[in-house]
C-alpha cells in the first residue's frame, strides 16, 4: 500500500476514544473489586490503549507486559503467533486482564489466552480497544470491548502501519485518494 496516495478516514476521534476508555475503566473497577488485578498488555499495540486504560481503572494494579508478534510488517496476521517476551511475575496469584489493541483473526488472543490459563490465575479475562470480527479464524470473544469495526485496514492510537502511526491519537483507515474532478 503506497500510503502517498491515500486519504485518511477517521474511525474513531480522540475524544470518541477517551470516552470509550473511561466507560471501560469504570465498568472493570466494578467487576474488580476486591481481587487483586495484573493488567498484561500485549505490545506492541496496546501500549497506548492499556497506559489510558489503567489510568481510568480506580484500583491497585500490577502492570505487566508480553511481547507477541504475528503481523511482521504485513496487513495480515501470518496465523503463526510467538511470544517474544513473556510476563515476569507469576499469574497465579492474580486476577488477570489481558489487554490488546485489536482482536483481528483472534490468532494472538486466544494462543495468549490458553497460555496463561495454562499458569493458573485467579480468575482470567480479555479487553480489546477494537474488535473486528469479520476476520475471526478462531472462536473467540473478549470480555470487554470498545469498539466492533468493520474489515478495513486501521492505524493509530497504538496501531501501526510498518514501524510508523503509533502516535496518532485518533484510529484511521487508509482510503483512495477522491479524484480533484469528483
Amino acid at each position: 500500500m503506497d500510503v502517498s496516495k491515500m486519504d485518511q478516514e477517521v474511525l474513531f476521534t480522540r475524544g470518541e476514544i477517551q470516552k470509550k476508555v473511561e466507560e471501560m475503566g469504570r465498568r472493570i473497577s466494578e467487576d474488580y473489586r476486591d481481587k487483586r488485578l495484573m493488567v498484561i498488555s500485549l505490545l506492541k499495540g496496546s501500549f497506548v490503549f492499556t497506559a489510558d486504560l489503567i489510568r481510568e481503572i480506580k484500583l491497585p494494579l500490577v502492570i505487566e507486559f508480553m511481547i507477541t508478534s504475528s503481523y511482521g510488517h504485513s496487513e495480515e496476521s501470518s496465523g503463526e503467533v510467538r511470544i517474544i517476551q513473556d510476563v515476569e511475575l507469576d499469574v497465579a496469584d492474580y486476577d488477570v486482564l489481558l489487554v490488546d489493541d485489536i482482536i483481528d483473526s483472534g490468532n494472538t488472543m486466544m494462543r495468549v489466552h490458553s497460555l496463561l490459563k495454562s499458569r493458573n490465575p485467579k480468575s482470567l479475562r480479555t479487553c480489546t480497544l477494537l474488535d473486528k470480527p469479520s476476520r475471526r479464524r478462531v472462536a473467540f470473544e473478549a470480555d470487554y470491548v470498545g469498539f466492533e469495526i468493520p474489515d478495513v485496514f486501521i492505524v493509530g492510537y497504538g496501531l501501526n502501519f510498518g514501524d510508523y502511526y503509533r502516535n496518532m491519537d485518533h484510529v484511521f483507515a487508509f482510503v483512495e485518494k477522491k479524484s480533484e474532478n469528483s
